[in-house]
Order: structure tokens, then C-alpha cells, then sequence
């Protein structure tokens, strides 16, 4: 999702709605706003999209110190 706001010479800007980074600025024509558009890869969303196809986990086993360093010996009492 983008927004696009007019300049008052006709030239486009475009920014990312998820981030909120300007895309492009002083563009001319559409096509060209929408291949810049189209190159964007907004950080907030890969890692929302990311998040969401990973789903929520059913165990804390991704917080587990010895998953992250095997070397370690955690443990219990």
C-alpha cells in the first residue's frame, strides 16, 4: 500500500504505508511509479508477512538458551 501526493509541478512522490519510507520522489509518468513501487521491499512487512506465516508458537522452546547455544547447559531445579 502506498500514498501518492502530487507535487505542484505534476511530478508524483509515493511513500510506504507500512514504513512509511519515501519510495520515490519527482516522478513523472505512472508506470514508473509503479515499478519503483514495485521494487520496494518494506522491512515492516517482510516481517509482518513473516510473523504471520510462522504463526504463534505452541511451546517456549524458541526462548530455550541451549536451542540458541548448544554449548550451554541450562539447568533446572
Amino acid at each position: 500500500m502506498y500514498n501518492r501526493t502530487q507535487n505542484e509541478n505534476g511530478s508524483i512522490n509515493t511513500r510506504c504505508l507500512h514504513c512509511f519510507m519515501t519510495v520515490a520522489s519527482c516522478v513523472e509518468t505512472e508506470q514508473e511509479l509503479d515499478r519503483l513501487e514495485a521494487r520496494h521491499l518494506c522491512p515492516e512487512k517482510v516481517l509482518a508477512d513473516l510473523l504471520a506465516k510462522r504463526g504463534s508458537p505452541q511451546s517456549p522452546e524458541h526462548l530455550c538458551p541451549e536451542r540458541l547455544c548448544p554449548q550451554s547447559r541450562v539447568t533446572t531445579h
